[in-house]
């Protein structure tokens, strides 16, 4: 796993940039104003243990955009297990494979990495890594403030994946426990950053939820069979399994609503790790995500007659029809490409859209989940269009930003950041979302190289201005 993920595009960079003035091939939109933010791992000393990619430390990537223009600077998430450690000048806490350190030391059992996405919600900036609390980041130099537990009031863990809905303001999310019950804890914080109330989920077994959804009137769990036994360890076994066995189920609950109002729909045995968007159509919900049929969190497998010398997850965008007053579920797949990351202009969040954007998996780089382009799915018409990165280019999640004042769904940008293999150079791409097989109207040249990493996010200039 170490040589997977700590070796080529995959290896962590040490150095902390801040570089304006960036060299652009091509011509940034002078109406693109705001800031990309890619969140990722990046390991600061050799791991401890069994390593996973899930596991390094968080590092932030920003390029800056303002007037065709544009600046970047990358920054390491200061956490408490992070600042212990560089006081030691050495990795303490194992990853996600092996057992917490239940001694505890420095009052840890687990480091929170705060590695796996960002959100901006009610004037703060918080970076997120499901199994711990959030961090608040400070704009625009990406410094460490601290942890971030909404005036003590947050109870449980915190999604990497929070919704917010673009009419209320409202930002929804979970917390899932991977040893002791409740399971799963669920809140509502207002438009204006106070977490009004967290609710226990009733669930069976501990399991990995990374994502989830909303719509107008409902949010969306998915409860699937990744289940987490630490003391499997014990027996030389690997502490997350998927237990094929055990029911795949969607949840939905009022958004206001608790254990005793939600609904479970069973589903054919599945991992959903992640959520293109979900709505309300007639007395069905609407969810669109990407599924595997088995999964094994990306550790390599020994092979079962595909050819190759691993398995490999491959992912495809599927749609479900959860209809509320038959209870009937209908599964469909809408393509048979393998892609990850699904994507939506985000002012649609809840609503029913049109179009959708996903990173296409290059399958033939098995077992490394390397994406060589991005595919924009028409929901309507069930066409799509590819955007083609080029040879030995490869990229990640993606990030759509709407143009100023725009009336239409898809008129904006899907920005993503790519390593070029060949020239050895991470660029990020800036393509018009409604010219979408053509070359990037820019390609921001960045100063270092940026690791591959998780969740993008595009926060716009408006919005930061905007009073909390």
């Amino acid at each position: 796993m170490a040589k997977l993920y700590l070796t080529d595009n995959f290896a962590p960079v040490k150095k902390e940039i801040t570089a304006d003035n960036l060299i652009v091939e091509g011509e940034l939109p002078k109406e693109l104003k705001g800031m990309f933010l890619r969140n990722g791992p990046n390991p600061q000393f050799k791991p401890t243990g069994l390593h996973h990619w899930l596991d390094g430390d968080g590092m932030l990537h920003c390029v800056e955009m303002s007037n065709g223009k544009a600046s970047y600077r990358n920054r390491y998430i200061r956490t408490d297990g992070f600042k212990v450690e560089q006081t030691q000048a050495k990795a303490i806490w194992p990853g996600l494979l092996n057992l917490p350190r239940f001694d505890a030391p420095h009052g840890l059992m687990m480091k929170n990495t705060a590695n796996t996405s960002c959100v901006f919600h009610a004037g703060k900036l918080l970076a997120l890594w499901e199994a711990g609390a959030p961090y608040e980041i400070r704009l625009p130099d990406l410094e460490t403030v601290g942890v971030y537990t909404f005036n003590d009031k947050l109870a449980s863990t915190f999604t990497a994946h929070p919704k917010i809905d673009p009419v209320t303001g409202e930002m929804i999310v979970f917390g899932f426990a991977p040893i002791a019950p409740p399971y799963l804890e669920y809140s509502v914080i207002s438009k204006e950053g106070e977490l009004k109330r967290t609710v226990p989920i009733d669930i069976p077994a501990p399991v990995m939820m990374h994502d989830f959804a909303i719509t107008e009137h409902y949010t969306i769990f998915l409860d699937m069979p990744l289940t987490f036994k630490p003391m499997r360890i014990m027996q030389g076994q690997l502490p997350i399994k998927f237990e094929a066995q055990n029911p795949s189920r969607i949840g939905i609950l009022p958004r206001h609503g608790d254990n005793r109002t939600i609904r479970w729909f069973k589903v054919s045995a599945c991992m959903l790790y992640h959520v293109g968007n979900a709505w309300e159509e007639g007395d069905e919900v609407v969810l669109l995500a990407t599924r595997t049929p088995d999964t094994y969190l990306f550790i390599p497998q020994e092979d079962k007659g595909e050819g190759g010398e691993t398995e490999f997850e491959q992912f495809r965008l599927y749609r479900y029809r959860i209809n509320l007053v038959t209870g009937v579920v209908k599964e469909e797949p809408l393509d048979d490409v393998a892609t990850e990351f699904p994507r939506i202009n985000d002012d649609f969040t809840g609503r029913k859209t049109r179009y959708m954007y996903a990173s296409r998996q290059a399958t033939y780089m098995r077992p490394r989940l390397l994406l060589d382009g991005l595919i924009k799915y028409d929901l309507e018409t069930g066409s799509s269009q590819v955007h083609e990165f080029g040879r030995g280019r490869f990229g990640g999640d993606s990030a759509f930003a709407p143009r100023p004042g725009a009336s239409t769904e898809d008129n904006g940008w899907l920005l993503t950041m790519v390593w070029d293999a060949v020239a050895k150079q991470s660029e990020l791409l800036v393509i018009d979302a409604q010219n979408f097989t053509s070359e990037p109207v820019a390609r921001v040249i960045m100063p270092g190289r940026v690791p591959y990493g998780f969740h993008a996010t595009w926060i716009s200039q408006a919005l930061v201005a905007t009073p909390s």
